[in-house]
């Protein structure tokens, strides 16, 4: 690795001195390293073994085209394996999408109505008609939309069109949460105790949860993904509760019956991947480990888990392929468990669709789930045995979200990506994802912008070269631009094995978070559960906490990040400006001001380097490292003296306002002008990608003003209420 990197420097220094311009000088350090350092930039075997180990038989024959009801992530991933397996696809979209990677991907594309879902991936008379105008012969739903919508796949049966998933009967038992743990425990697979009907109402619900007993876990019979879930500890938290995931149900499924039962409290989430056909043949593909996660959503997955051991393994998968045969279950699902600190695990849901988390399986099995989706529907047998399904190796998946992990763990955050990398020059990477440079985040879809994969000999290799990807990973919303340098200097900029240093502004994303997570000693060492994030970080997350060394090495990268700007501010289109510094100056005295602290640095001109950066006036500036964006303000030292000098500006009081902490649609409005409102009184509900979140005063007072309604589109940081 030492060589590679000396390699790279001395091309940066070679193309210095002879003036070359920055980005060509990049791109001739590329050319350099896929010449001279393949080992380093190939991708892992396996990851490309995970989606051809099997390979297509074109003897066997599937279906000529297929339309995919999805988008995204989802949507590419599947087009990947119809074009290896020699099928045509047609991609739906919207109308904010029509610029879509999955658009792009596919043989044939059909717009089905605007923005909103329920006019367009939920719009089932327009995918119907797109079905018919471009004759597809079989219909892919991914996940989420209506994957697991069985009036839809009763839709495309009565018009001859196959649906690549289980048949309707199987959709209706397992995704009814009150009905498929009735089948459950029928089938003896061990369940959670809970009330077993439809909760009517808000008081019904209270009755119900203090029968059971606190806490209980609020959830909508026919929801999936996290969506309509709420834990409530108390009668006030089971009516709120109640309305939140009623409200959410309706939204994202179009069903807002809920059923509760017990919160077994500091779980695992584990799941058992299944593979059934249509000839009684089943197996279980081991098992995902789902703990880490946020409002119910998973964060980070894995396969297998640490926990487990063989004897529980088997129990668990036995019991999976018991409820799909019970079910006549065909095509890929899975069952998910909760499993507690004795091994003890209880049914929790089954989804009959394709998993958001699949990858992390294909990597530890070979095998390509859409590909055997595909067969399962023409009517073909499994081709495998359950002696056949291995674990070779350990596989991590962590969800790149566009949200702000700084809020309540995530909250969404949008806007426009014209910068935008995926680690896949790393050894073991897999992204999959449905984002380009120029994609727009919205605020009426998932937040999803790819989920980042990582496969090793083990778990530590695994985790490794997750770190790396991490690193690696360039996401932004503006352009940056490489600064240049005089051709006399050069500043230390430290050169890591992995870009852990880079520019962050704009859209904001959650890799901050994921790499601490998989960092994170108790998670390293397997000691977690789904309370993981909310037990490490009880205020909040805050992100990385440096260490000394690590602390001197950003004060060194944020120097010298501000020597090359004040030197590029000398030249304009080749020719000097009047030079604001003098042109001889050795050495740099700074003054940094890092989280509240002020350091002094000396920076000399010695040392290859040149990177980018974000600033503003008065020398702040924001610069990534490790994963975590910091804020710095960097003066000479001069400057920082005189600096001492001006007026601090007061905060501002901003108990008597309410923002919106986040882009989405006001779905309600409690209060109006002239009413009174205690400190923590819910004021308004903002929904965003899918999810409702309740905003409530900062303070007891009388509300002023209220500057929306129910419908509106609000941005992050828009007024909502003022309070006199």
């Amino acid at each position: 690795m030492a060589g590679l990197w000396a390699g790279i420097v001395a091309l940066v220094a070679a193309g210095r001195r002879g003036r070359q311009p920055p980005q060509q000088l990049m791109r001739s350090a590329a050319l350099w390293t896929l010449k001279h350092g393949p080992q380093y930039s190939r991708q892992c075997s396996i990851v490309s073994r995970t989606l051809s180990s099997v390979g297509y038989n074109p003897n066997e024959k599937t279906f000529d085209k297929i339309l995919i009801a999805n988008r995204g992530e989802i949507a590419c991933r599947i087009i990947k394996t119809c074009k290896k397996m020699g099928i045509k696809t047609v991609a739906i979209h919207s109308d904010v999408d029509a610029s879509s990677v999955h658009v792009k991907m596919a043989d044939e594309a059909v717009c089905v109505g605007p923005a909103p879902t329920s006019k367009s991936y939920l719009n089932m008379d327009a995918i119907m008609e797109a079905i018919k105008k471009t004759r597809a012969q079989a219909v892919h739903p991914g996940y989420g939309f209506l994957s697991e919508n069985k009036e839809f796949a009763r839709c495309l049966a009565e018009e001859d069109v196959t649906f690549i998933g289980p048949d309707t009967h199987a959709i209706q038992a397992m995704g009814d949460k009150i009905e498929s743990k009735l089948l459950a425990k029928k089938a003896k697979v061990n369940t959670i105790p809970g009330f077993d009907g439809v909760v009517k109402d808000a008081d019904e619900a209270v009755r119900i949860a203090r029968e059971i007993g606190y806490p209980v876990m609020i959830k909508a019979s026919a929801g999936g993904g996290g969506k309509g879930m709420r834990i409530a500890w108390d009668d006030e938290e089971t009516r709120d509760g109640f309305r939140f995931s009623s409200q959410e149900a309706a939204s994202s499924f179009g069903d807002d019956r809920l059923l509760i039962e017990k919160f077994i409290d500091n779980p695992r989430h584990i799941e058992i991947q299944v593979l059934s056909d249509k000839h009684g043949n089943a197996l279980w593909l081991n098992e995902r480990e789902c703990s880490v996660q946020r409002r119910n959503q998973k964060v980070v997955e894995e396969a297998p888990s640490i926990f487990l051991d063989t004897e529980t393994r088997r129990a668990m998968g036995e019991q999976a392929v018991a409820l799909a045969k019970a079910v006549k279950y065909s095509s890929a699902g899975t069952v998910e468990f909760l499993v507690d600190s004795k091994k003890n695990f209880y049914f929790l849901e089954m989804n009959t669709r394709l998993q958001v988390e699949h990858p992390v399986t294909e990597c530890v099995t070979g095998l390509d789930l859409v590909q055997e989706m595909i067969r399962v529907a023409k009517g073909y047998p499994l081709r495998h045995t359950q002696a056949d399904i291995p674990i070779n190796g350990w596989a991590v998946e962590c969800r790149v979200y566009a949200e702000d992990p700084y809020k309540s763990f995530g909250l969404p955050s949008v806007g426009r990506l014209s910068q935008y990398q995926e680690p896949i020059h790393l050894p073991g990477v897999r992204v999959d994802s449905g984002i380009q440079p120029g994609s727009d985040i919205s605020i009426y879809y998932d937040p999803m912008i790819s989920k980042l994969i990582t496969y090793g000999s083990d778990r530590t290799e695994a985790l490794k070269r997750m770190e790396a990807a991490l690193d690696n990973y360039v996401i932004r919303d503006i352009m940056l631009s490489w600064l240049g340098f005089n051709s006399w200097a050069e500043v230390i900029l430290l050169l890591q094995p992995h870009n852990k240093m880079g520019l962050q502004a704009g859209v904001t994303h959650n890799i901050a978070l994921l790499r601490e997570v998989i960092i994170n000693s108790r998670f390293v060492k397997g000691d977690f559960s789904t309370k993981f994030l909310s037990d490490v970080y009880p205020d909040g997350f805050k992100g990385h906490t440096l260490t000394e060394s690590e602390k001197n090495q950003l004060l060194a990268v944020a120097s010298s990040l501000f020597v090359a700007s004040q030197l590029r501010a000398q030249h304009f289109q080749g020719h000097s400006r009047v030079p604001v510094i003098k042109p001889d100056m050795g050495k740099w005295e700074l003054s940094i001001k890092l989280h509240d602290e002020e350091h002094s640095v000396v920076t000399s001109h010695h040392g290859p380097a040149f990177s980018c950066l974000s600033r503003e006036a008065g020398g702040n500036m924001s610069i990534q490292f490790l994963g975590t964006v910091y804020k710095v303000r960097i003066l000479t030292r001069l400057a920082a003296e005189l600096n001492k000098f001006m007026l601090d500006k007061g905060a501002e009081d901003t108990s008597s306002t309410l923002c919106s902490p986040m882009p989405g649609v006001v779905v309600a409005i409690s209060v109006k002008p002239g009413d009174m409102v205690a400190e923590g009184q819910e004021i308004c509900v903002i929904e965003a990608m899918k999810m409702q979140n309740s905003m409530t005063a900062g303070k007891t007072g009388k509300v002023k003003s209220v500057h929306c309604k129910a419908g509106d589109t609000v941005g992050e940081g828009d007024l909502l209420v003022e309070l006199e």
